[in-house]
This record gives C-alpha cells, sequence and structure tokens, in this order.
C-alpha cells in the first residue's frame, strides 16, 4: 500500500457536500458571516446517532421512465434540481416548504444541443452546472451553466462522449465532469473515456481541458496484470476505461473518478488536467468468512454463506470523499455493472455475429453447461484468441466443495440451489500460461493443445453487495462484507415508511417486483448504488442508497477503519403486488438512485436533509434527520 499524499491532506472532517458552506461561511456569504471581526461559526453540536423520516415527497407520475435520477440543491433561492431523463431535462422544484416540494421549471438542454438529454446536475453558490449527452451518444456532448434563481444560460462548453456525471470543486472556480465513453450498442464505435475539467470563473466563457488515458496506451497487459479490466473487444486502454463518478479532495487540487466496469479509480491532477494513476480495486474473496452472499434466486431461502473460488467485482458507481485525521477517504456503494451491448438484438447470439453487440455476462450453469455451451456471446467461443472452444469446466480442486468432480463433471454446482443461477463474467477466471493465454483442456478435464474447454478455477460475480472505503492511493482500508444482506436478513431490519414489515420476508426483492423473495440474490443482490456523505458536529455520517431493495442506509464513519450501521429507512410501502402505473400513488419510493445531504445550516426548515431521487417510481422524497443527543 503506496502512502498517502500530502498535498491532500485536510486538519478538518469536511465532505464534499458540506466544503462549500464552509467557505461561504468563512467568507461571510450565503448568510453565513458579518461585517464585524468574529471568532467564527459556532460549532454544531455533535449528535449521538439520527433517525431517518421521510416529510415530503414529489412524484412525476412516471413509471419506469427514470423520471428522478440526480439531485442538488441551492440554498440561496431554495430550489431543488433533480434530473428526469425521462423528459430529458432536469426538473426544478420549489423547496421552500420541503414537506411538500412543488415543481415549477424545469431545464431544457435541446436549447443548448439539439435532441441532447441531461445526465447530471450540480450546485454552488447559485450556479447550476448540467451534463448533457448528446442525440447519438457516441458523439461529443457538452456542460452547461446556468442561473439557479431564474435558470437563465449563462454559458456552454463541448465536453467528451456521454458526460455522466458533473461536479465542482470546493471553491467553485472548476466544473469536473465524467465523459463515460460507452460504445454503441454494435460495439462498432468505441469513444475514449475522459474527464473534462473546466474553468467557469466566466460562466458566459468557460474554458475546457481534458484528462485523458491516452498516455496509458500500450499498457494494457501491464494494468490488466495489476488488476484493472480492459476487455473490450479490440480495444485500447483509453477506450475501455468508462469514468463514472468524480470526487475532489478538500484542497480542490486531486480528483478521484471510478471506471466502473474497469474496477478501477482514477487518479487526476487537477491542475494540470492529468490522469496520474489508474488504480485497480482487487477482488472480494467471497469464500472468506464476513464475505458471505447469497448466491442463488431460486432455492427459496435466505441462504447468506461463503463460496470458495467465487470473487466480487467491486465495479463501484457513486463515490464520495472526506477528511479525517489529515487523511484522505474515498467512500464507494459498489453496485456493479456488465458490459451487456447487443442484448437487445436476437441476431447477435442468434446468429453468432460478434460485431452485433459484446455481452460479458453469463450464468454459471450455462458457462459450466455439463454437454458444452448452448447459446452463449460468439466471443467467448475464441476468448483471448483461442479459436473454436466449446465449453468450459469447473476446477474440481477449487470447486468440489459445490459437486465438482474430477474428469470434467460440474455436479450440483450448476444446480439453481449452488451457483448454476449467479450472473458471472466469463472474460476471466480460467486458467492460463505464464504469458496469459488460455489453457486448453478436453471435456474429461485433461490438459492438451487440442482440447476445446476452459477450466475456470475462479468465478468473478458483479458488484460487492457493499460500500467500501479506501486511502487516496486506492487500497481498501473498510469494506462492509455480508452486513448488508444479513442485515436485510435480520429480524431487526423493517420496511415501510411506519417501519412495521419484516425484511426478511421480502430479502432481496427487486424494485420492480411484488412478493419477489431472493429474486436478486442471483444477481447483485440489494446493489449498493448512490452514495452522499454529511457531516454534523465531529461526526462524519454515510448514506448508502440501495437500487434494488429499495431504501437508505445510514453508517457514522467518522473513524474510517471502524464504521458503525446507525439507521436503515426504505419508504416503499406495497410489497405484495406488483409496482405498475396504477398503484405508483400507494407503493412508495422504488429504486434510489441519486441522493443529497443538505447540513442544517442550509436547510429550508433549519433540519438536516436528505434528499433522494428514486427513478422506478419517478419520486423525489425529502428525509429529515430527527438528531439523538
Amino acid at each position: 500500500m503506496r502512502s498517502l499524499s500530502a498535498r491532500i491532506a485536510s486538519p478538518r472532517l469536511l465532505t464534499v457536500s458540506l466544503i462549500m458552506s464552509a467557505v461561504l461561511a468563512a467568507c461571510g456569504g450565503g448568510g453565513g458571516g458579518t461585517a464585524t471581526p468574529a471568532p467564527g461559526p459556532v460549532a454544531e453540536a455533535t449528535p449521538a446517532g439520527l433517525t431517518l423520516e421521510k416529510i415530503g415527497s414529489y412524484s412525476t407520475g412516471q413509471y419506469e421512465a427514470s423520471a428522478a435520477e440526480i439531485p442538488a440543491f441551492d440554498a440561496a433561492s431554495k430550489r431543488l434540481f433533480m434530473v428526469n431523463a425521462q423528459l430529458g431535462a432536469v426538473d426544478v422544484l420549489d423547496m421552500r416548504n420541503p414537506a411538500n416540494p412543488t415543481k415549477i421549471d424545469a431545464i431544457d438542454a435541446t436549447t443548448v444541443l439539439a435532441g441532447a438529454s441531461i445526465n447530471s446536475v450540480a450546485v454552488h453558490n447559485g450556479i447550476v452546472a448540467v451534463a448533457i449527452q448528446a442525440a447519438v451518444k457516441t458523439d461529443p456532448g457538452r456542460m452547461a451553466l446556468y442561473r439557479a434563481s431564474d435558470l437563465t444560460l449563462l454559458g456552454s462548453v463541448a465536453v467528451g462522449a456521454l458526460p455522466d456525471m458533473v461536479t465542482f470543486t470546493p471553491d467553485g472556480q472548476t466544473v469536473l465532469v465524467a465523459n463515460e465513453g460507452e460504445p454503441s450498442d454494435n460495439y462498432q464505435t468505441d469513444p475514449e473515456g475522459s474527464i473534462s475539467i473546466i474553468d467557469v470563473r466566466n460562466p458566459a466563457a468557460p474554458v475546457e481541458r481534458k484528462a485523458t488515458f491516452t498516455a496509458f496506451n500500450g499498457q494494457e497487459a501491464t494494468l490488466r496484470a495489476a488488476g484493472v479490466r480492459i476487455y473490450g473487444p479490440g480495444a485500447t486502454v483509453a477506450k475501455d476505461l468508462e469514468p463514472e463518478y468524480i470526487a475532489v479532495s478538500a484542497d480542490g487540487a486531486t480528483a478521484w473518478v471510478t471506471l466502473q466496469e474497469n474496477n478501477a479509480l482514477a487518479k487526476v491532477d487537477i491542475a494540470s488536467a492529468t490522469v496520474t494513476d489508474v488504480l485497480p480495486l482487487g477482488y472480494k474473496d467471497h469464500g472468506v468468512a464476513g464475505n458471505e452472499f447469497d448466491a442463488s434466486d431460486r432455492d427459496n431461502a435466505i441462504r447468506i454463506k461463503t463460496w470458495a473460488g467465487v470473487h466480487g467485482m467491486y465495479l463501484p458507481d457513486a463515490m464520495a470523499s472526506y477528511s479525517s485525521g489529515g487523511q484522505t477517504y474515498l467512500v464507494t456503494a459498489n453496485e456493479g455493472d456488465a458490459r451487456a451491448w447487443g442484448e437487445g438484438n436476437a441476431a447477435y447470439l442468434g446468429t453468432q455475429d460478434p460485431t452485433l453487440g459484446f455481452i460479458e455476462e453469463l450464468r454459471v450453469s450455462a458457462l459450466a453447461a455439463a454437454g458444452g455451451w448452448g447459446t452463449v456471446p460468439p466471443q467467448l467461443r475464441s476468448v483471448a484468441g483461442a479459436p473454436n472452444l466449446a465449453g468450459a469446466l469447473l476446477d474440481p480442486t477449487v470447486f468440489g466443495y459445490c459437486g465438482a468432480l474430477a474428469g470434467g463433471i460440474p455436479g450440483t454446482c450448476i444446480a439453481n440451489g449452488e451457483l448454476g443461477r449467479l450472473n458471472i463474467s466469463w472474460t476471466q477466471g480460467y486458467k492460463t500460461d505464464a504469458f496469459g493465454a488460455p489453457l486448453r483442456f478436453t471435456s474429461a478435464g485433461v490438459q492438451d493443445v487440442n482440447g476445446d474447454r476452459l477450466m475456470y478455477e475462479k468465478l468473478y460475480s458483479y458488484g460487492a453487495r457493499s460500500f467500501s472505503i479506501w486511502n487516496a492511493n486506492g487500497g481498501l482500508v473498510w469494506d462492509s462484507g455480508a452486513e448488508i444482506e444479513k442485515f436485510l436478513a435480520s429480524a431487526d431490519c423493517k420496511l415501510g415508511s411506519a417501519r412495521n414489515m419484516p425484511c426478511a420476508d421480502y430479502f432481496n426483492s427487486g424494485h420492480d417486483e411484488g412478493d419477489a423473495l431472493d429474486s436478486r440474490s442471483d444477481a447483485k443482490g440489494p446493489e449498493p448504488e448512490g452514495i452522499a456523505l454529511g457531516q454534523i458536529g465531529s461526526k462524519t455520517f454515510a448514506f448508502i442508497g440501495l437500487e434494488r431493495m429499495g431504501g437508505v442506509l445510514v453508517y457514522d464513519i467518522t473513524n474510517p477503519t471502524a464504521p458503525t450501521r446507525v439507521d436503515y429507512l426504505n419508504t416503499r410501502d406495497e410489497w405484495v403486488a406488483d409496482p405498475d402505473p396504477a398503484n405508483l400513488a400507494t407503493v412508495g419510493d422504488l429504486g434510489p438512485e441519486g441522493l443529497v445531504f443538505i447540513p442544517a445550516s442550509r436547510s429550508p426548515n433549519g433540519k438536516p436533509l436528505l434528499v433522494v431521487g428514486n427513478e422506478v417510481s419517478g419520486t423525489t422524497s425529502v428525509m429529515q434527520l430527527n438528531l439523538r443527543y
């Protein structure tokens, strides 16, 4: 583990979302200062704990349309800005009464870029920044700036392809955009991923520089050996890396960017607009006590256990940063994500044409089918340049515990109640030679250069079903392990606004299903996706949105090596019937995507708030933090 960079040290615990308010208070802005010298702001009392309470909601009335995704709040105008992907716009909500947020306007990106849609929004000191995706997602997008109080367009600038997340540096002088650069659906066009670093000191004329990955081209083998997933068809490093989410250090000097599909972070020097490092995150060993999970949706039970040979890819989505003890820490929601391009085109699998897509996800039962492969992605049949493959085996020395036997027999490992239903990536985990080339085996498990089978000694599943804390150089400091699934299976966990239904009755349910116990266990479980941090007094709290199971977990992360769970609120109230447009008004909130913490000093009602965008129910929920002292 490398030493932390001294330049990002900070003497105080400050979350990214609170740094702006601290700067304003110090400068006398935003109502936080006086004209005469003062000893400084009154210290906020530190609570012993907190409880979430939903106090308000706004509904778009749109189901499964991603009509409420990413929120941002402007304290001066008391306006909430919520990305509405269904409209390709940002809904503007009046938050003067947080118990009754009301839509008053919208930001339409098509005035900036024809046919465009908005993916992300951020606010700093009365300026709203939006990330705008082009009508053709592989074309360059734009970043635009608006005045929060009246939505006047101030300026815009071109950025990279598929700008997926936007944020300000703490001083508000720079906007950063994660340009994901996703490929086309047939994977024949694959733009480079990048990070736009934009000087916005003059909002009418923003100036963009790009931090790119082109300097890493040619280092594919080295990066793969280090643990960075580079596996797109024929891709360079710069094309394969896909920036997802950005966190910034308290001093505004350094940014970190999640490279979700690549299971890595990029570290960026903001002043020089340079990617200084690509940091592999490693893998989570699910064979180790503390890292258990439920692997099947067909065993009719909650079965959280260790699975030797199964390794979770963290693949984080959202990320935030904070400081503790003079060090910067990164907090990630380890959602997991698979490349599944062309899955809607029947010809891709039907004709086995690799120019029509690229799907890396496969169930273990399909990968290790006893008679060889049926319908599988065409790229698997010639993985890593090994042609004419027809099947895969499970190494019996690793997977013997679930029934794999010598002689190429998968046994009960591929049964529905064991590992058979688990979704994994076929792109890695097979035995290789010293140069990384796949070793070939016969159907009986004998190594043979003329064999037509791969031998898998590791299975890589999607997401870690956890949230993690990392140091500034990508070293793992703490991971929640199996805590989330174990909590959801426990008697302590309750569902509904009234907290009156056992979570265990609907463990690992999907956000679009009713009465669906265990339905997501074969995929990514509860799917931690969104994260926000908030400082209250001397404590720092993490708020983690669970996309599939729903609800928000709260952890005290003041000590980054020993976080503790504080609360969980899931405001879905109908769990038996399938959600649909007809019962949307009573079903509650589904599919939390983005979250924003509003400190008491900037809150419309003087209480700390958490606002959540729920993409499946299309609702914006306002939660009040009731503090205990």
